[in-house]
């Protein structure tokens, strides 16, 4: 009878662990992979979150209350640390990193219209301005304005054409915030 009991622990275990692993594996490995690990380095660092996991639910009676969430949290503090112990060695030109690709929030795909609807030249000097960060004497330069106040009042009559034409759409600041 006490082989049957150990035959269904066993049974029992390996039926978790699979679970486990379909559950939360790809998870783990899609996040190693956006941090520049490989495959073989996101199976290391599963394999070690399920063993804290297994200890833990042996040590502690509660088991942790959703299994897959804590032993993918457990395999992203893993890697991190493993990562942040690798990157400071990692010249910054090889460091490759793989961000997800996100998809332009509707809020800025409704910017971006009102922006291109006060012109080209305009959003030119906006750009300029404030997204690259240039002087207003450059910028100036740059646009064949006759110093810097002409720069001023020209970025200051592109403004109120943006701000024109959301007052048209009557919109409110909080269309564009998520």
């Amino acid at each position: 009878m006490h082989g049957i009991s150990n035959t269904c622990k066993l049974a029992q275990r390996q039926e978790l662990f699979t679970g486990l692993y379909k559950g939360a594996f790809p998870a783990v490995a899609r996040y190693v992979s956006r941090l520049g690990g490989s495959f073989d380095e996101a199976k290391d660092v599963f394999q070690d979150a399920l063993v804290i996991y297994y200890e833990k639910t042996i040590k502690q009676s509660p088991a942790p209350d959703n299994d897959i969430a804590y032993l993918v949290g457990v395999a992203k503090n893993l890697w991190l640390k493993r990562y942040r112990q690798s990157a400071p060695n990692l010249p910054l030109n090889n460091m490759e990193i793989a961000f997800e690709e996100q998809e332009e929030s509707p809020s800025n795909k409704r910017l971006m219209r009102f922006l291109t609807k006060a012109g080209q030249k305009c959003m030119d000097l906006l750009k300029s301005f404030y997204y690259d960060q240039l002087p207003l004497d450059q910028i100036a330069e740059e646009f064949g304005y006759s110093g810097v106040r002409s720069a001023t009042v020209q970025k200051y009559k592109c403004l109120e054409k943006v701000r024109e034409t959301i007052k048209e759409k009557a919109l409110a600041y909080d269309d564009f915030m998520e």
